[in-house]
């Protein structure tokens, strides 16, 4: 008998927060379980689109995922006139888990962007330290100076990112280059030797594409564009953080340096484990389901979640 398909739509609900109108996946705790995972994902992502992760994570303990301001369909921080930076995200961070989680002990889990967001949180409330189990970064990374690419390309990517942030040029963006034709026929064009698609059939790559086109279309052009900027600035080792961090890293991964990653946490963090996955990129594709995306948990950690452990703050 095949394993029933889960709809993530079955378990998304309204989220208002501060003003701002989203969505948030709760995936309830199995029996026995009493760990509330909190999982944060990253930049060009929604719910959908790390559903294959959360998933996984269920397996240990209650899923919870919102959406980031500007992300999946959030309203953005321009809304209540406000900029998307790295502080304001951290600061709403702080208040979501303020708001679920009470008395609660939380373990949080960062994917690349969402790392950096969890990290700058604890830096800017320190006394949350006390409400995280356990925090993990899934890829992440704490510093501009971590990313791989040519200087020339890295400097053209970050003022790229900053003219395109202001309000005009993201709205041509978003009216004219984000057109679905447009990036239908881009990716097709690149569909051989592009990460996400070069291993797809024909079914498969018009699958991903169609996810892609939504992706895309969802996500707030500028809040894009100025969380760009904040990752290609980004420096959090200025301010030390009273907690281990489990880090699970990728063997090629096609945007960061391994090694300068974990100096980096080493600065931050007061003990640093670092967990290789089995994973052929960055992060699984914009569909992955459970399976495909289970390699990004590897044993190590899965016994760590499956330990048992406290839930109640102690009062």
């Amino acid at each position: 008998m095949n394993k029933k398909v889960i709809d993530p739509a079955d378990f998304i609900s309204p989220l208002t927060m501060n003003g701002l109108h989203g969505r948030m996946l709760r995936l309830p705790s199995p029996k026995n379980k009493k760990r509330e995972l909190l999982l944060i994902y990253g930049m060009h992502a929604s719910i959908e689109r790390i559903f294959g992760i959360a998933e996984t994570l269920n397996r240990y303990g209650a899923v919870t995922v919102p959406d980031l301001p500007g992300c999946g369909g959030m309203d953005s921080f321009y809304k209540i006139g406000e900029k998307p930076s790295i502080d304001n995200m951290a600061d709403y961070l702080a208040s979501f888990i303020k708001m679920k989680y009470r008395r609660k002990k939380v373990t949080i889990l960062g994917m690349s962007l969402g790392f950096a967001i969890a990290t700058r949180m604890l830096q800017r409330f320190p006394e949350l330290t006390n409400r995280v189990e356990l925090i993990v970064s899934i890829v992440g990374f704490v510093n501009h100076e971590e990313f791989i690419f040519k200087r020339s390309n890295f400097l053209l990517l970050r003022y790229s990112a900053s003219f395109f942030s202001n309000l005009l040029p993201s709205l041509f963006v978003k009216h004219i280059a984000l057109r679905p034709a447009l990036i239908r026929m881009t990716y097709n064009r690149m569909a051989d030797t592009h990460v996400k698609m070069k291993d797809a059939d024909i079914e498969e790559r018009n699958r991903r594409i169609d996810f892609e086109i939504n992706l895309w279309r969802i996500n707030d052009v500028r809040t894009y564009m100025d969380t760009a900027v904040c990752m290609f600035t980004l420096d959090l080792c200025q301010e030390q953080i009273a907690m281990p961090v489990i880090h699970l890293q990728v063997a090629e991964d096609r945007y960061f340096n391994n090694h300068m990653v974990e100096q980096h946490l080493n600065v931050i963090y007061s003990k640093v484990t670092v967990i290789h996955a089995h994973m052929k990129q960055h992060a699984p594709t914009v569909i992955a389901n459970a399976k495909e995306a289970s390699s990004l948990i590897p044993p190590q950690l899965r016994r760590i979640l499956n330990a048992a452990s406290l839930n109640d703050v102690k009062k």
